[in-house]
């Protein structure tokens, strides 16, 4: 297959592109910057997203689009500014990738467009699957829901269309080398009161569930891209201790990272409960269903 990619220098696309490399597919990234990069048999950097830039004349056709760009939550304090970066980087490439689309001879088949679990809100009760329709009412929430909405467009081109709600993802860069230096430090504990959801996957789960959209046609729309076990913060703070065969005692009080961080505390003091119910009725298996394998794997 021929499959672009957006993003595909991050943290996901890194991966996803050394699989497809794997699996023998042919991969166009496009970049901001393509003179930086080397083109090998397989993948070829093409530039886009700055004016005079015409990614159509090089691509022509394609059999589907991964579209992974946008600004890091982790970026910084969320500023007035920063979010409008956040929220705009997202508009602007996920618009970009429909223009593409349009001027391409050769529509692709599928567009799987990055979006998060951000999209439910957050609750200590409620469980949440693809059958949510309502969204919740904070700053991620609107985010995901315009980002999604802009990506429904591409149907109008006949193209298949998934959101990939990404929970948090595990591996070696991120979130969990995040949660996990604490512990090294012998100063790891729950942060907050610890009750807060974290929805988690790990990255070669997150590739999986984007390879498997792409080759299901039957698959459309929303897909939770998050191991079928959640665990609370606590839970998943004393699976890190158990790994890394660490303490788990020192707390991280609730105002002082809401005084630290401001409304990105976010990020850390609040959750959901999200279950993959799509993938698993498609028949996806997941490679680490469960926490503790998937911290060994990682962290060992």
């Amino acid at each position: 297959m021929r499959i672009a990619v957006t993003g595909g220098t991050g943290f996901v696309g890194t991966h996803l592109t050394r699989q497809l490399a794997h699996e023998g597919h042919e991969i166009i990234i496009l970049t901001r910057s393509p003179e930086k990069h080397y083109n090998t048999d397989q993948i070829k950097y093409v530039g886009w997203l700055k004016e005079g830039m015409e990614p159509e004349k090089e691509i022509q056709s394609l059999d589907a689009i991964v579209n992974l760009a946008g600004e890091n939550l982790n970026s910084g304090r969320w500023t007035e500014d920063m979010k409008k970066r956040i929220m705009n980087s997202r508009i602007e490439a996920t618009d970009a990738v429909l223009d593409l689309i349009e001027k391409l001879e050769q529509k692709p088949d599928v567009l799987v467009n990055a979006s998060a679990v951000g999209y439910y809100g957050t609750s200590q009760t409620e469980t949440f699957t693809e059958k949510t329709t309502t969204p919740g009412d904070d700053f991620l929430a609107d985010v995901v829901t315009e980002w999604e909405r802009r990506a429904h467009k591409a149907q109008q081109f006949k193209v298949r269309t998934v959101y990939m709600r990404f929970g948090v993802i595990l591996g070696e860069e991120g979130a969990l080398q995040k949660m996990a230096m604490p512990y090294k430090m012998m100063a790891g504990g729950p942060v907050g009161d610890g009750e807060q959801w974290m929805s988690w996957v790990h990255i070669q789960d997150i590739v999986g569930l984007i390879l498997f959209s792409i080759h299901n046609s039957d698959i459309i729309g929303p897909v939770n891209a998050t191991a079928p076990n959640p665990k609370r913060n606590k839970d998943l703070g004393k699976t890190i201790a158990k790994v890394l065969n660490k303490p788990h005692w020192l707390p991280a009080p609730s105002p002082a990272l809401k005084l630290m961080l401001g409304e990105m505390s976010m990020l850390l003091l609040q959750g959901q409960y999200v279950y993959p119910q799509k993938a698993l009725d498609h028949g996806y298996e997941f490679n680490y269903p469960h926490l503790e394998p998937a911290l060994r794997d990682i962290l060992l």
